[in-house]
C-alpha cells in the first residue's frame, strides 16, 4: 500500500511539473482514459489520481464557482421523485434560528472566465452539460423556475428574495474574491447593495485562497494569487467597510459578522484580526463578529483571534466510501462515492464543542457537473433527510445559544449548482428542499411552552347537507360549558341558507363559501389558516356526514355526533387536552384505527406526504388516525400540513368516490401532521381498534 501511494504521489507532482500546455495535459488524459480504467478503473490509487484530492484535503471551495468542466454532456432520464409545487402561503412570521445560506455570485460572464475557459462562460456550462456516471447517479440538474439565470438581471435576485423569505431563509452569506485589491464576481453584491428593495439580510465570507485549476487538479497551477500581507489587510477591511456598514448586514450581538473561509492561510490570522478590529473600531464601524469556515480543519476559532467557527459540511466529514456498492455506466467512470444519510444519523447525537460553533448543513453534493468521470459524489441525499437534519440542527442551536442573534444555521447552498448544493426549484422535484427549509423551521417554532390564555374552542363544520348542519347546530346550541366560535365552509350555492341557519343561533360565526371539492378535507385546510389567525388554540372539526353508501352511515354520524358535540363532551375532552400536553389530536373512542391497517388505497399517496412533512416510512406505518375525520385538535399540532404546497386542483372532483382521494389520504394525514409537530393522536380512553365497526375489515379493503 506504502509503495502504491509513493508512486500515485510522484506521478501526480511529475505530472504537474510537465513542460507542456494545458491542453496538451487534457489532450493525454483523455486519451490515457480510455485505457486506464479497463486495468485500474477500480483501484483506490486510480481514483486518487484522477481526483487529486484525498478527503482529508476538502472537495469544495468558493473559487470553484468559475471552474470550466472538460466533458461533453447529454440528456439523462428524470428520477424517480416526488414533485413539489410552489406554496401559496405568507413567510413565517416566528422562526426559532436564523438561517443563512451560502451564496455564490458567479452566474454572469467576466472577462477572467472568458480568458480561462471561453467567451461567455460561466457555471452553467458545467450544469447543463452533466451527465449520470453510474446507476441511480441524479445527474443531470436542470433549474426549475428562475432558469439558467443571469445573476445581473435585477428580476433574478428579486426572486431569489421572494423565495427565500416564503421559506424561511433568514439571509443570504456572498461569497467574496478579493486578491490583493483585485476583485472578482463583485458585480451581485453591489447591485444586492445598492437595491434597498432586496430587503433579505446578508453578510459576506472571504474567499481567502488562491484562485487555481483545482477542478483538474492542478492545485498549484494559480491564475490568481493572494497577496496576504498588513497592507492588504487594510485594504481588505476598507473596501469591504460599505458593505458592513448596511442596514440589512447580518450582526451579532449589534457586531457585523464577516466569515473567512481559510483563516490559516494568513501568515498570522491573530494579527489580521487585531489590524481589522483596530481598524473598525477607529473608523466608526465598531466592533466586528468574526467566524472561520471548518472547511480544511477543525479547529478552536480562538487559536486565529475569531470569535466562532462554522461548519461547512460536507468537508472535514469523514463520511462511508460507498464506492464498491456502485454500478458505473462507463468504462471510464470513476467517480468516488460517499453515503450522505450519516450527517442525518450523526445530527441526532450532535457533541457539544468547547467553543462557539454555528451547525452547518448540506441538502445534496455533486460535483460531476465539474470533474464528470471523476467526480466525487453524495448518495442518497433526499429533501426529507435534509429537513431532519436541519430540524435536528435547529433545535442543537436553541440549546446551546441563548441569544437569540447567535441561533444562526447555515446551509451550504442556495446556489451550488455545479456541487448539486442548492435550495432553489429544480425541474425535478419543484420546491422540495425549500419547503424541507420551512417545515424543519415550522417543526421548531411549535416546541414551546403550552399556551397562557385559554381561547374560545373553534368549532369548523364543513356544511354540504343542510339537514345535518341543522343537527349539528341542535347540538352546538346546547354547549354552555366552553366558549365557542363556529368556523363554517359551505358550496356557493347554499351560502345564503347556511347564513340564515347561523344566524338563528347564539354563537359568534365565520362563514367561508368554497368549491364542492375535497369532500370535508379541502375546505377545512381552507379555513384552518383564518381560525390560526384568530388566535384559537384549540378546535373541533366536525362535518355533515352522511355516508350514503351505507347502511350505517346514520349510526356511525351519531356515535361521532355523541362522543364530540355534546356539552359533556367538548368539557371533558378540552379538559383532558390541557392535562395532556403531549396530545395534538383527540379523537372520539372506537374510532382511532391504525394506520398501517386501514390503509385502503391510500398508502403511496400518504407515504409520499408523510416524507414531505419529515416523518419517515416506518413511523408513518406505526400511526393511528381517526377515522371518520372528526376530532379536537390542538391548532399547532396541524400547522405542519398548514405549510404544504397542496394545490386546490389536486383534490379530485367529487364523483362519489369512497377511497383513494387526495381528500382520503389527507385524512390519514392529520395524524403524520400532528407526529411531525410531536404530538400523538388518541381518545380519552386511550384505545385503538383494528376490528372497526364501520369499515371493511380486511387490510387490503377500503375504510369507507
Amino acid at each position: 500500500m506504502k509503495i502504491r501511494l509513493l508512486l500515485s504521489d510522484t506521478f501526480q507532482k511529475t505530472w504537474h511539473r510537465l513542460p507542456v500546455s494545458t491542453q496538451f495535459k487534457l489532450s493525454i488524459k483523455n486519451t490515457l482514459f480510455r485505457w486506464l480504467p479497463l486495468v485500474f478503473g477500480r483501484t483506490r490509487a486510480y481514483r486518487r489520481w484522477q481526483n487529486f484530492n484525498g478527503w482529508t484535503s476538502p472537495i469544495h471551495g468558493p473559487q470553484d464557482g468559475a471552474m470550466a468542466s472538460s466533458c461533453p454532456g447529454i440528456e439523462a432520464e428524470a428520477a424517480d421523485n416526488v414533485y413539489v409545487p410552489l406554496l401559496d402561503a405568507e413567510p413565517l412570521e416566528q422562526k426559532p434560528a436564523k438561517l443563512i445560506c451560502f451564496y455564490l455570485p458567479q452566474y454572469h460572464p467576466i472577462p477572467e472566465n472568458d480568458a480561462w475557459w471561453g467567451r461567455g462562460f460561466t457555471e452553467w456550462n458545467n450544469v447543463r452539460q452533466a451527465e449520470p456516471q453510474f446507476e441511480g447517479h441524479d445527474q443531470p440538474r436542470v433549474p426549475g423556475e428562475l432558469g439558467y439565470y443571469h445573476l445581473l438581471d435585477p428580476a433574478v435576485q428579486r426572486r431569489q428574495v421572494e423565495l427565500a423569505r416564503l421559506y424561511g431563509v433568514g439571509g443570504f452569506c456572498f461569497y467574496f474574491y478579493w486578491f490583493g485589491g483585485r476583485r472578482l464576481l463583485e458585480a451581485p453584491l453591489v447591485r444586492y447593495l445598492e437595491d434597498s428593495s432586496l430587503d433579505l439580510p446578508f453578510c459576506l465570507c472571504w474567499a481567502n485562497e488562491n484562485w487555481t485549476r483545482r477542478w483538474d487538479g492542478r492545485h498549484k497551477d494559480i491564475l490568481i494569487a493572494q497577496d496576504h500581507c498588513p497592507e492588504d489587510d487594510l485594504a481588505f477591511i476598507g473596501h469591504i467597510a460599505r458593505y458592513l456598514e448596511d442596514s440589512r448586514y447580518i450582526r451579532i450581538q449589534g457586531k457585523p459578522l464577516l466569515l473567512v473561509y481559510r483563516p490559516h492561510l494568513l501568515p498570522s490570522a491573530k494579527k489580521t484580526v487585531r489590524r481589522w478590529r483596530r481598524w473598525c473600531r477607529d473608523c466608526g464601524i465598531g466592533e466586528i463578529y468574526l467566524a472561520c469556515t471548518q472547511s480544511f480543519e477543525v479547529a478552536d476559532p480562538a487559536r486565529y483571534g475569531f470569535d466562532a467557527a462554522v461548519e461547512f459540511p460536507p468537508n472535514n466529514s469523514a463520511p462511508p466510501d460507498i464506492t464498491d456498492r456502485i454500478k458505473p455506466l462507463n468504462a471510464t467512470s470513476a467517480c468516488t462515492v460517499y453515503d450522505w444519510r450519516v450527517f442525518v444519523e450523526r445530527s441526532r447525537q450532535y457533541r457539544t464543542p468547547p467553543y462557539k460553533l454555528f451547525r452547518g448543513v448540506c441538502p445534496s453534493w455533486d460535483n460531476t457537473a465539474r470533474r464528470c468521470s471523476r467526480g466525487i459524489v453524495f448518495q442518497n441525499a433526499s429533501p426529507l433527510g435534509y429537513q431532519q437534519w436541519l430540524s435536528n440542527a435547529i433545535s442543537d442551536t436553541r440549546r446551546r445559544h441563548a441569544q437569540p442573534d447567535e441561533r444562526l444555521v447555515f446551509i451550504n447552498a442556495w446556489n451550488e449548482w455545479a456541487e448539486s448544493a442548492y435550495l432553489e426549484p429544480d425541474q425535478r422535484r419543484g420546491y422540495a428542499y425549500l419547503e424541507a427549509t420551512r417545515m424543519a423551521l415550522v417543526r421548531n417554532a411549535l416546541n414551546r411552552p403550552r399556551e397562557s390564555a385559554p381561547r374560545p374552542l373553534a368549532i369548523v363544520i364543513h356544511a354540504f347537507y343542510e339537514p345535518i348542519f341543522e343537527e349539528i347546530l341542535d347540538y352546538t346550541s346546547k354547549i354552555q360549558s366552553v366558549a365557542c366560535k363556529l368556523y363554517v365552509t359551505t358550496p356557493v350555492d347554499k351560502k345564503e341558507r347556511v347564513r340564515r341557519c347561523l344566524a338563528a343561533q347564539n354563537h359568534d360565526f365565520t362563514l367561508m363559501a368554497v368549491e364542492n371539492r375535497g369532500r370535508d378535507i379541502l375546505p377545512f385546510l381552507n379555513i384552518l389558516p383564518r381560525v390560526a389567525k384568530d388566535g384559537h388554540h384549540t378546535l373541533l372539526k366536525v362535518h355533515t356526514k352522511k355516508s350514503l353508501h351505507r347502511d350505517d352511515g346514520t349510526l356511525w354520524r351519531r356515535d361521532l355526533f355523541d362522543q364530540l358535540l355534546t356539552d359533556k363532551a367538548v368539557l371533558e375532552s378540552t379538559i383532558h387536552l390541557d392535562a395532556n400536553p403531549r396530545i395534538g389530536i383527540l379523537g372520539p373512542a372506537g374510532h382511532i384505527v391504525p394506520m398501517s391497517y386501514y390503509w385502503g388505497a391510500n398508502s403511496e399517496r400518504v407515504q409520499e406526504l408523510s416524507a414531505r412533512l419529515g416523518v419517515d416510512r416506518p413511523t408513518c406505518n406505526g400511526l393511528n388516525f381517526v377515522a371518520g375525520s372528526m376530532f379536537f385538535a390542538r391548532v399547532k399540532a396541524l400547522y405542519p400540513i398548514l405549510n404544504l404546497a397542496l394545490p386546490e386542483n389536486e383534490f379530485e372532483p367529487e364523483t362519489g368516490q369512497v377511497d383513494g382521494t387526495l381528500a382520503h389520504a389527507i385524512e390519514r394525514l392529520f395524524s403524520v401532521s400532528a407526529r411531525s409537530a410531536c404530538f400523538e393522536t388518541t381518545s380519552i380512553d386511550d384505545r385503538t381498534t383494528s376490528n372497526y365497526g364501520f369499515a371493511k375489515r380486511t387490510p387490503s379493503e377500503c375504510l369507507n
